[in-house]
């Protein structure tokens, strides 16, 4: 069972995105269901939506059951830890600084922009220019001043 999707079909009617889902464990048998989530219409996320999500989510989480011990589930709005994953995420942080992975080699470099599914980067004054599917993981590096 992927929990990605489940979360997914149940918050994207509800008007939010999942950026991303992490189960670990967490002392002793206890596990950690990390989720962040963004709003579809590119709002701030607040409490309540926090809230909403996490009700939503846990009820499923309860109804699937998919562990046999323990475990917490956290939601987070994506602040600075905020994962890039789609040309639009791309789209709306250009210009700021992003911690990229592609090809097993880490970079910190400033999105330029995207076209065509290829996004390009200035990294130490060259441009580097990636297809998404090539991009391992990529973090925003800086938060922007005013939100986006």
């Amino acid at each position: 069972m992927d929990l990605e999707e489940a979360a997914k079909r149940i918050l994207g009617p509800l008007g939010f995105e999942v950026l991303e889902l992490t189960v670990s464990e967490r002392g002793g048998r206890r596990r950690r269901v990390l989720l962040r989530i963004d709003r579809l219409d590119e709002a701030v996320v607040s409490m309540d939506d926090v809230q909403e999500a996490s009700e939503a989510f846990g009820l499923e989480l309860d109804r699937l059951d998919p562990f046999e011990t323990p475990y917490s589930l956290e939601v987070e709005s994506p602040g600075s830890k905020r994962p890039l994953s789609t040309a639009r995420h791309f789209e709306r942080f250009h210009d700021l600084l992003a911690k990229v992975r592609v090809n097993g080699e880490t970079f910190t470099g400033r999105i330029l922009h995207v076209r065509d599914s290829v996004v390009t980067f200035d990294v130490d004054n060259e441009e580097r220019s990636y297809a998404l599917g090539e991009i391992e993981s990529a973090r925003l590096a800086e938060w922007p001043s005013e939100p986006r």
